[in-house]
């Protein structure tokens, strides 16, 4: 079952990765996105077996970005794998079945390309400009929401859509009017000291959408 609301970790001004993790954790998070960039493969894996007994503590899941022997070592939820990054049909040879595999998507084209390669999910962003990513894909912004999502219901595309990409408590209501399936929040919720009443705030906005 694909989550709603993803959390993409995000270093906080002070502490880790994994200090973030565990704050989001302890509002009730309940799926977590390691992605830490610009570093080996080799310096992320203490953070990713952290992060996972952190996801199995909380009863929560957690995807690796970038990394499928990542995913696969430390038994994560799945991985997410950017446009630029090992191909998805490699990927599942690596992981196997039994988790799962996230690609990004900027364009309509993009989305065909990750269900043709049998994605589960599709990252669709980003939704502003945002300093988290580098070479950031062309704004998507929510009247490209409604233009992209209109062509996947019209193609019969039932992937489940995530957004992703600067993504602030207030834009959630108009993004799930798209009908989009999910957010991907980082900052909303990355250097809060209210991180559980943020979350509850978020998670209100699904709940009125679905009513």
């Amino acid at each position: 079952m694909i989550q709603p609301l993803q959390y993409i970790s995000q270093a906080p001004k002070t502490g880790t990765h994994l200090d973030a993790i565990e704050q989001v954790l302890q509002a009730g998070g309940k799926w977590i996105q390691l992605r830490i960039k610009n570093q080996a493969e080799s310096e992320i894996l203490p953070f990713a077996k952290a992060a996972q007994a952190l996801c199995e503590k909380y009863d929560a899941k957690l995807i690796v970005n970038d990394f499928p022997y990542l995913a696969k070592t430390v038994g994560s939820y799945g991985v997410h794998l950017g446009l630029q990054d090992m191909p998805i049909l490699q990927a599942r040879e690596i992981i196997g079945k039994h988790q799962i595999i996230g690609g990004t998507a900027n364009t309509f084209e993009h989305i065909q390309q990750r269900v043709s390669e049998g994605a589960d999910y599709i990252g669709l962003g980003p939704f502003r400009f945002t300093r988290t990513k580098e070479n950031l894909s062309p704004v998507v912004g929510l009247a490209g929401y409604h233009e992209l999502m209109e062509k996947v219901r019209k193609a019969g595309i039932s992937t489940p859509i995530i957004a992703i990409g600067g993504i602030e408590a207030a834009d959630i209501p108009a993004i799930l009017e798209t009908g989009i399936y999910g957010i991907a929040i980082s900052a909303a919720l990355t250097n809060q000291t209210q991180t559980a009443a943020v979350l509850e705030e978020i998670n209100s906005k699904f709940s009125i959408h679905s009513i």
